[in-house]
């Protein structure tokens, strides 16, 4: 079989587009911009208002290209295609030749050595996977959205990497370390709420549960399944909440910054300290 192999793309709507204006944003809500709304409003607004670009991390790149190549993997068990490991490892090496040429990754001489990391990873997952190779699933990057207007919300929107059988939603992590399962609920816990809200409008009932993926990148790598239950009562009142935060804040043009230690890491640093 030739070793080519792309998903769905009526279903993929991979990544949230930069630059809008702030009636744009306040019309739909999704999970990473709430995220990110939580976590500081003015990185916020740099991202998604002045769609300022940004080369991405090693880590990210690293995690997105692995996102692809499970995706990849799950549409062929979606049309019960086989690819040997040969197949998948060409896949993933066109993948990880998709850099983007403008604002180049910062490979600090570690490229191979990441790249080959990725693969491990890659392989581990594919050996110690709970999803048996004759599972078909569900669906697989689903776009879906949900109209809240019931509750003086903006429309949801999300792409579910995997709808597993019987109604198990699953989401693809890549880590450093082993998740906690209390402390990866708690965290996770906007995105999985938002998938069962989506999940339950589509399809008129509830999610059976929740998997939360880790592809853990230690120096001997291994998967972490973090298995959650529906969601609940409190969990969606709590989104809700958030969202109201979200919308109001929006109409008031609440971009102050959250300064803390994590800025070090932030990618509008420099943008951060000339805000005035």
């Amino acid at each position: 079989m030739n070793a080519t192999l792309e998903a769905p793309a009526l279903e993929a709507v991979s990544a949230e587009k930069q630059g809008r204006s702030v009636e744009e944003l306040s019309a739909t809500v999704s999970a990473s911009r709430l995220n990110t709304w939580m976590a500081c409003r003015l990185k916020f607004w740099f991202r998604y208002v002045e769609g300022i670009k940004k080369p991405p991390t090693p880590a990210l790149f690293v995690g997105s290209t692995i996102h692809k190549l499970l995706q990849a993997w799950n549409v062929a068990r979606w049309r019960k295609e086989t690819y040997s490991q040969e197949e998948w490892r060409e896949i993933f090496l066109q993948n990880w030749e998709d850099q983007p040429e403008e604002n180049p990754i910062d490979w600090q001489e570690e490229e191979d050595a990441e790249r080959e990391a990725a693969w491990n990873l890659i392989q581990c997952y594919f050996r110690e996977t709970p999803i048996k190779p004759d599972e078909k699933p569900e669906g697989v990057e689903v776009y879906v959205e949900t109209d809240l207007s019931m509750h003086g919300l903006p429309k949801l929107i999300g792409v579910m990497d995997l709808v597993r059988s019987g109604g198990r939603i699953v989401d693809f992590k890549t880590t450093g370390q082993t998740p906690s399962p209390e402390k990866a609920s708690f965290l996770n816990e906007v995105q999985t709420s938002c998938y069962a809200i989506l999940y339950r409008e589509s399809t008129g009932h509830a999610e059976s549960g929740i998997e939360l993926h880790h592809l853990v990148k230690t120096k001997t790598p291994k998967v972490a399944v973090v298995s959650l239950p529906p969601m609940s009562q409190l969990q969606e009142t709590r989104l809700l909440r958030l969202m109201q935060s979200y919308v109001d804040g929006l109409d008031r043009r609440d971009i102050t910054p959250s300064v803390g230690f994590h800025c070090a890491g932030c990618e509008f640093l420099n943008e951060c300290k000339r805000w005035g």
